[in-house]
């Protein structure tokens, strides 16, 4: 049986982004930089738009603004940033992208208003100490 190191195990394009992000404080970056790698697009652009989709909060639900808060991105607009490079880089090291050309792909622009604050729903009126309280069936056995 031959031997197998480690870096045999994983893609170049993996290799590449852990020998970019290699500082401890870069893993989540690394981790965005292999999503590039393993993203479905099959060309640069769609490997691009993917990231977009990945690093950006966007609503969940259909002209429903509030669900942005339920999308697994990073939320916060530098680590987005972030985000969308490192996962650009993935995808410039998986289509063999020069550097040059990696390093002119901008993220997405900042967002002129900021998401709408997050209300918590609104509880129907209590009651008055002196009312009894509607009787609510058990759903208990």
């Amino acid at each position: 049986m031959e031997n197998v190191i480690p870096q045999q195990w994983a893609s170049p394009c993996g290799n590449q982004c852990t020998h970019k992000y290699a500082a401890l404080m870069q893993i989540p970056w690394r981790v965005f930089c292999k999503k590039g790698c393993n993203a479905d697009g099959d060309t640069w652009e769609e490997c691009l738009a993917e990231c977009d989709e990945i690093c950006y909060k966007d609503p969940v639900l259909k002209d429903q603004q509030w669900s942005a808060y339920i999308d697994r991105s990073p939320g916060a607009v530098n680590y987005s940033q972030d985000c969308f490079n490192a996962c650009v880089t993935g995808c410039g090291y998986k289509f063999e992208i020069c550097k040059e050309k990696v390093d002119q792909v901008r993220p997405r622009p900042l967002p002129s208003e900021p998401l709408p604050e997050l209300k918590p729903p609104t509880s129907p009126a209590a009651t008055k100490p002196d009312e009894p309280a509607e009787d609510v069936p058990s759903t208990s056995a």
